[in-house]
Formats: C-alpha cells, structure tokens, sequence
C-alpha cells in the first residue's frame, strides 16, 4: 500500500480573522479523509529556513481542533510579512537570496505537497519558489483588503468590515452627544472595500477611499449641508491608502525602517475643523480590523476553502489558487489571481448605491 501524503501548510503575511478556521478545515479533510499527515509550517517561509527545520513545526491532528481554535483570530502557526527570501536583509544591511535553503527545508521534511495561505505578495512568493524548487503547491486566499483579483471574497475580509462598522456604531452616539464630526481610518492598504462597505452599513455620511479623487471643499460642504439640515454631527470613513488633496501618502515610519500608511485620518480632521469649524474626533482602527473572533462568513469561507485546497490535492492539481465566484468555490491558476488586482468597481452596485444614498464619495466627472 502507498504510504500517506505528508502535507506542509503554513501561513504567509499579515495575519487576520479565519485563519485558523482554515487550518481547521486543512486538517480535517487531509486527515479524516484521506487519511494524509499534515504538517504546520511556523511562520510562513521564514520557518522553513530554520535549522533544524524539525523544531519549527507542529504536527497537525484533528484532535488539535476540537471547535475552540474555529473561533480563534490570529494563526496558530505564526506568520511574517517579513524577510522575502529571494531578497532577504541581513543584520549588516546586505541581502542575499535564500531561496534554495527554504526549498531544502521543504525537501527535509519530505511534504508531497504545500499549501500556502496568504494575499497577493505572499503567493507570489511561494510560486516562485514551488516553480524553482518542484514543490506542487495550492493556495488559499487571505488578505483583509479583499483585492486579490478572480475572488469576490478572501479569508479576513468580512471580520475586517464588521469591526470597522461595528466601530461606526459606537461613534455615533458620542458623535451626536458632543455635536462633531468623527473620523474613522480603516486599513486597506490599495483598495477601498472595507471603507465602502463598512460605511454603507454604518451609515457614514463621506466615504473616501484610494479610488477615487475628493476634494476637501466637496467634504466640508457634505458636512455644512448636515449642520444646515439640523443635524449636529458627521461620520467620515477614509481609507489608510488615502493620499492628502495634494497627493501626498500619509505614512508612518516604523523600527524596522519600513514605512506603512497610518495618518490620513488626522490630517483631514484638522482639514476639516479649519473648513467648517467642526470639532472633530480621529479613530484609527489599525490592527483591530486583524484580530479579535472571526465572523460566521469568514469562518464558513476558511472552511470551504481549506476543504477544496485539500482536494485540489488528492486531484493532482497543483499552481492553483481556490475562489469564492458566482456563489461557488472554484479554482483558477496563481498567477492570473496575483496578477488581478481588485479595486473598487466605480461602476458597481457599492459605488452606486452610496452615491443614491447622497453620501459623499468623492469628486466624480459631471
């Protein structure tokens, strides 16, 4: 009899809610039903680069996921959004290529397969090294941004909207208590579809995403036409991708000396107190929008896909990415997924409706 499949799985890039709900999913379809060991990758390549590789696993059993860890945020497994290995720094500053010893230690665990759960960058990666190094490789999709092209949705996003909505409910009240106007900056790194979703749902009245261009006159006059209305407060949602009128990225250094988006919040509120003399209030979610309890969506999403993945598999049908298309999971070549990127459709039902809705989105041509 042939031996069982030995799957690697491992976790790339920023971390967000469904992750584990996956691994869950990984598990309990290569093992309760074809009967294969799995294998835990800790975190993403840079796990694969240890030595022993050996230490830096953990064995995956059903047992392991007794409903606790569906509910979970965060990985289990780790993950890096760091330290790409065919451009990896070292302590010196220098950077070599280091991708021959991560395709050595897929090699010494002796995996007859891989699957990698990440976004756009962390596949790539991953492909490039499953092209170099022979390693017949499935993908999970896994980005809060949802903007991974031919997937309508990925693992995280819907806990990401559902925290910034939920924060748009609780900024109300304040809101209308203190007569100001509330800024709240979601992530969202080049799209906007967590700042359009969650502002529709949570009824904000200006809704800037990287998309499309505003003004700051066309904001405050959204928000004069409030006040002049009779109400005593405003909600704004921006995305963190969100450039100043001028142009500029709003970005913050990090220790690490890698700048990330975070302030355009606090450069429109101050905008928007000088244009309209509103006291206004910034929220930066930040890395809220990662953590916390994953919704019911993303864990039903984890799980079909970590379900396909698994049989993408025992199918023998490597370099593929699973999707959520047309009410249905599917599964399309990595490389057309990486390739398309997904912004917000300015022609689609979202835009069209927080246009009816007479929220301010930003300056469209007449």
């Amino acid at each position: 009899m042939d031996e069982p499949k030995r799957i690697g799985v491992l976790t790339s890039g920023g971390d967000c809610a469904g992750l584990n709900a996956a691994l869950r999913a990984v598990v309990l379809r290569a093992a309760g039903h074809y009967g294969w060991h799995v294998i835990g990758i800790r975190n993403g390549t840079a796990g694969l680069l240890q030595r022993p590789v050996e230490a830096d696993i953990l064995q995956l059993e059903p047992g392991l996921f007794d409903g606790t860890l569906l509910r979970r945020g965060g990985t289990i497994l780790g993950t890096t959004n760091k330290g790409n290995p065919f451009d990896y720094p070292l302590p010196d500053g220098s950077r070599v290529d280091r991708s021959d010893e991560v395709i050595e230690g897929y090699r010494r665990l002796k995996l007859d397969a891989l699957i990698g759960i990440g976004g756009d960058g962390s596949q790539a990666i991953l492909r490039r090294l499953a092209q170099q190094g022979g390693i017949d490789l499935v993908t999970i999709p896994k980005t809060i941004d949802n903007d991974l092209g031919h997937t309508e949705l990925s693992v995280g996003y819907a806990t990401a909207v559902k925290v910034a909505t939920d924060a748009l409910d609780q900024l109300q009240p304040t809101a209308a208590s203190h007569s100001r106007v509330m800024v709240l900056e979601v992530m969202g790194r080049d799209a906007g579809h967590i700042a359009i979703n969650a502002g529709i749902a949570g009824g904000a009245d200006a809704i800037l995403i990287p998309e499309i261009p505003y003004s700051l006159a066309g904001v405050a006059s959204k928000i004069v036409a409030l006040k002049e209305g009779g109400r005593n407060f405003s909600l704004v949602v921006v995305a963190e991708a969100v450039k100043t009128e001028g142009g500029e990225a709003v970005k913050q250094m990090q220790g690490s000396g890698v700048l990330t988006y975070g302030g355009i919040g606090h450069y429109l509120a101050a905008r928007i107190a000088e244009e309209t003399g509103s006291e206004t209030r910034v929220t930066v979610l930040g890395h809220l929008q990662r953590g916390g309890m994953p919704t019911d969506r993303d864990r039903l999403m984890a799980s079909i896909f970590g379900v396909r993945a698994v049989d993408l598999i025992a199918e023998g049908r490597f370099d593929r990415m699973v999707a959520w298309s047309g009410r249905t999971v599917v599964d399309i070549p990595i490389s057309e997924a990486i390739a398309g990127y997904k912004a917000v459709d300015l022609d689609g039902p979202l835009v069209h409706t927080a246009r009816g809705l007479g929220i301010y989105l930003g300056e469209f041509p007449s």
